[in-house]
C-alpha cells in the first residue's frame, strides 16, 4: 500500500461513543432476552416430561 491509501483514522467523538455504547447494550440485552426464553422453554419442557412420566408409572399400577 502506498502511504496516500491509509485512511486516517479519529478518536471517535462523545456522542459516537455513546451510540456505540448504545448499540452494544442492545445487544447484550437481546442475547440475555434469547437465553432467558430459552431457559424458559427448556424448564417447560423438563416439567412437561415429568408429568407424563408420573401419567405412565400411574397406568402402570393400575
Amino acid at each position: 500500500m502506498r502511504f496516500f491509501e491509509f485512511k486516517s483514522t479519529k478518536p471517535p467523538t462523545p456522542e459516537q461513543n455513546r451510540i456505540n455504547s448504545l448499540k452494544q447494550q442492545k445487544d447484550r440485552a437481546a442475547d440475555a432476552l434469547k437465553a432467558e426464553k430459552g431457559r424458559q422453554k427448556k424448564q417447560k419442557a423438563i416439567q412437561a416430561i415429568q408429568k407424563n412420566n408420573q401419567v405412565l408409572a400411574k397406568l402402570r399400577n393400575q
